[in-house]
């Protein structure tokens, strides 16, 4: 099968049956990119201007200096199974503060807002460091941030907005997981539990919000804010790349497999990859196979998961939505090489497989693992390979599995992981599910 070539009627088939898929955006279009790299130049420029102030809110970050980073972990071969090349994880898992990828969005959008709210108010004077919002409770307790979320998203803008001293409610859809909801309870957050789906919970966040005329909704499907905080991540990871000595470029491309949800996080990371490393940089989304709302919006037209007979059902939580956000076609349609989904098992093998490893994954953080061996062994990723890598060895691609979540994943709900995936067959499904 090759999606490339116009089959989309087998891919179809595919995506339907539940089986793994990769698609290979036909619009992509690698290229240096002037308006990315504008952007990732104003986030930098955001980011510097926080820093003194989340050091000084987050004893956590005073070491960094009020920076938001993680690490980037060399995968020893084997370790994570039969991946195909040179790995790398970039260890978003563990960052500090909110312990999942969402630290680079939620937490960037909140601090934004109360530097834009306080300048307004006239409370911070243009040029006086923001460092002086940290004193400011008082000013923000009059004030609600509100979210929609299926669980890690609500837990960074919630942290976030109570570092500052905001009211903040969290709505939840069914699938959020209840250790989440208790951390945010404990924080004072506000939870609204919803019976319906991702969808559903924003959908009343933003309609609460509406009518609170002291209320800013984080909008998790649209936010321009969100989507600029997590593009960031790219200049740090060039940064560890040249520390480590691997060098990208036109003969040494380099492989992003980002873990999609709503799409924003990976969509602004793949983004500031691009203003980074140019053409030589290829993101790739990687979804659940029942929650494949970016592959379906894509390549389908399909606005929904349900419009391609898919339940969004899925133990990786936080990418359990059927709907993909309306900014991500709109900036990423020529800017994403491609979509592939992967199986809920697969994604419980490797949370145990990254145990051994002494990494604490959630489901959710282990679905870039499918990208290389989608990328380096379909007939669809050869095929992106001979058009967008020609000539290219497989030993000069680099492949950067982005783990998202799992730090602050207590010890009951990480078992209850490991006890799922040792009952599971050894074999990974992948293999043998997309060999030609």
């Amino acid at each position: 099968m090759n999606a490339m070539s116009g089959d989309l009627d087998a891919l179809r088939d595919r995506v339907r049956a539940g089986r793994s898929a990769f698609w290979a955006n036909p619009d992509y279009l690698p290229a240096e990119d002037a308006e990315a790299r504008q952007d990732l130049d104003q986030a930098l420029k955001d980011w510097t201007m926080l820093a003194p102030l989340l050091a000084r809110v987050f004893p956590e970050l005073e070491a960094s200096g009020g920076r938001i980073g993680s690490e980037l972990i060399p995968v020893p071969e084997g370790a994570f199974g039969p991946l195909p090349g040179r790995i790398l994880i970039k260890g978003d898992h563990a960052l500090p503060v909110a312990g999942s990828i969402k630290a680079r969005g939620g937490i960037f959008e909140v601090f934004m807002c109360a530097v834009h709210q306080a300048r307004t108010a006239g409370l911070l004077a243009p040029g006086e460091p923001v460092t002086r919002l940290a004193e400011a409770r008082d000013f923000f307790a009059r004030r609600t941030i509100a979210v929609g979320s299926t669980g890690n998203l609500g837990l960074s803008v919630g942290i976030a907005a109570r570092a500052l001293g905001y009211r903040c409610t969290v709505h939840m859809s069914h699938d959020a997981k209840p250790w989440k909801v208790e951390r945010l309870r404990r924080l004072g957050v506000e939870v609204v539990l919803h019976t319906a789906d991702y969808t559903a919970a924003v959908a009343a966040a933003r309609d609460a919000t509406a009518h609170d005329p002291e209320g800013y909704f984080v909008d998790d499907e649209s936010s321009e804010l969100l989507f600029r905080g997590y593009s960031a991540a790219a200049a740090e990871l060039a940064d560890q790349l040249d520390a480590l000595g691997i060098a990208i470029g036109p003969d040494k491309p380099l492989c992003l497999y980002l873990p999609c949800g709503i799409g924003g996080a990976p969509g602004g990371i793949a983004y500031g990859a691009r203003a980074v490393f140019g053409a030589a940089a290829h993101g790739f989304f990687v979804e659940p196979q029942q929650s494949a709302s970016a592959l379906c919006q894509m390549a389908f037209d399909a606005p929904s998961v349900h419009e391609l007979g898919l339940s969004n059902r899925t133990e990786a939580d936080g990418m359990a939505v059927a709907t993909l956000s309306p900014l991500v076609p709109a900036r990423m349609r020529q800017r994403l090489a491609g979509v592939c989904t992967v199986g809920d098992a697969d994604m419980l093998r490797w949370v145990a497989k990254g145990a051994a490893q002494g990494q604490r994954f959630e489901p959710s953080a282990t679905a870039g693992f499918a990208g290389p061996l989608h990328l380096m062994t379909s007939a669809a990723g050869k095929a992106f390979q001979a058009r967008h890598m020609p000539g290219v060895a497989p030993e000069d691609i680099t492949h950067i599995v982005w783990a998202t979540g799992g730090r602050f994943v207590p010890d009951a709900a990480h078992t209850a992981f490991l006890d799922s995936a040792a009952i599971l067959p050894e074999p990974f499904d992948l293999p043998q599910e997309i060999t030609p």
